[in-house]
């Protein structure tokens, strides 16, 4: 049972707390946040503008900044306390393509972003602005993003279907025996397909390719990477995974200090960003992996689990080339349907709360559809229009109204 004491040894003395335990809990939470969304940074990173050398940093910049936010706010606030990339953020980047000013302005995005996360800890009113926009309007946006992401595994079928099927069955199979490590084991079956095919062409691996190195860009900053990129990629971050992340915490009774984790994801995406690291934030579904009683018993003692989840990335970031470097060799439609896959949980999350009330449907339709339309108008991306349109629609339905 949980916060139940150990029992004592036969000699009467208490046995003593073993880390293993929540060590090995961190472990599995990194392991898992890892290898479920990867794919989709790499996607993102790569449909801004980046080259594969700048989408492997990117990687391998979010991967150290967020297992460095584990460890110091864990350690420091003895919780288990997680942070992750935003995968919701990098989403957003693959459906909003090339900016206005291509990569060095998506850095740019990426530390106008930081720079509201960490505004949004020293100006708690920015905070209550975000937290005015309806959930509907939020999650329909998201959902729009997502689709278009979503549709690959379907599409992957039909373009390489001796490549995605395996990924597909082995995903469903898994999705009902182990849901948690479905995706990971999806991508494991496409790592599989990539080596195989890599031997059946008989083509030779660079070695440099494997090797992890910091490519650094100085950001330039244009409006439409500004309204475009850098506030929807502010507010599906917030929206999406730090207000979702508190609500899991407080779930296990841990109340997140709000300021210092903002500013410790805040300063982490700014130092990251001109690596190529887009965000990061609180962890919101792989929190439940360190927080909840799986990780230990004892409640007290989870904090351990947040501090191996952060050591945890820091290892894998090692590895960050070499995943990308399987990305890049892929057949086609492999790695894309990995990545949709991994993003089916997050759009019927994001469906479900859009339509939740009936009162809110219309705005949040449209909103969904102008998010989906992947248009770009004056050089701003399609999550803005839908944030401006879903506002407006609700705005013309409620006037009047109590």
């Amino acid at each position: 049972m949980p916060g139940t004491a150990p029992p004592p040894h036969p000699n009467g003395a208490p046995r003593p707390h073993s880390v293993s335990r929540p060590v090995l809990a961190g472990v599995v939470t990194a392991l898992v946040g890892f290898t479920s969304s990867f794919a989709v940074v790499l996607t993102g990173l790569s449909a801004v503008g980046a080259t594969a050398a700048q989408a492997a940093s990117g990687l391998l910049a979010v991967s150290l900044t967020m297992g460095l936010a584990c460890i110091v706010l864990a350690w420091r606030y003895r919780m288990p306390i997680t942070a992750a990339w935003s995968t919701p953020g990098a989403a957003l980047l693959a459906a909003t393509g090339t900016v206005d000013g291509g990569w060095p302005a998506a850095v740019g995005a990426f530390l106008l972003a930081s720079g509201l996360i960490l505004l949004t800890a020293l100006w708690p009113a920015l905070g209550a602005l975000i937290a005015r926009i309806p959930p509907s309007i939020a999650q329909a946006m998201l959902a729009g993003v997502l689709l278009p992401l979503c549709l690959a595994p379907i599409t992957g079928i039909v373009a390489n279907p001796w490549g995605v099927v395996p990924v597909v069955v082995t995903w469903l199979i898994f999705a009902r025996v182990a849901p948690r490590w479905a995706v990971p084991l999806a991508f494991v079956t496409a790592a599989v397909v990539v080596a195989v095919s890599l031997v059946q062409a008989g083509a030779p691996v660079d070695p440099a390719l494997l090797l992890p190195r910091f490519e650094l860009t100085a950001p330039t900053f244009t409006v439409g990477a500004l309204v475009g990129l850098a506030l929807p990629l502010f507010i599906v971050t917030m929206a999406s995974q730090n207000v979702p992340g508190v609500a899991v915490m407080r779930s296990f009774g841990y109340e997140v200090p709000w300021r210092p984790a903002m500013l410790v994801t805040g300063l982490g995406t700014a130092l990251g960003a001109p690596a190529g690291g887009h965000a990061i934030n609180l962890a919101a579904i792989s929190a439940a992996l360190a927080a909840g009683p799986d990780a230990d018993p004892d409640p007290q003692r989870r904090w351990i689990a947040g501090v191996s989840t952060g050591a945890s990335y820091l290892v894998l970031g090692g590895f960050s080339a070499a995943f990308a470097a399987l990305v890049l060799l892929a057949p086609e439609a492999v790695i894309p349907a990995v990545a949709g896959l991994a993003l089916f949980a997050a759009f019927g999350s994001s469906v479900q709360q859009a339509i939740d009330d009936p009162g809110e449907r219309l705005p949040a339709v449209v909103t969904f559809l102008v998010a989906a339309s992947g248009i770009a108008v004056l050089g701003v991306s399609a999550a803005f229009w839908a944030l401006a349109a879903g506002l407006l629609v609700r705005t013309v339905l409620h006037a009047g109204r109590r």
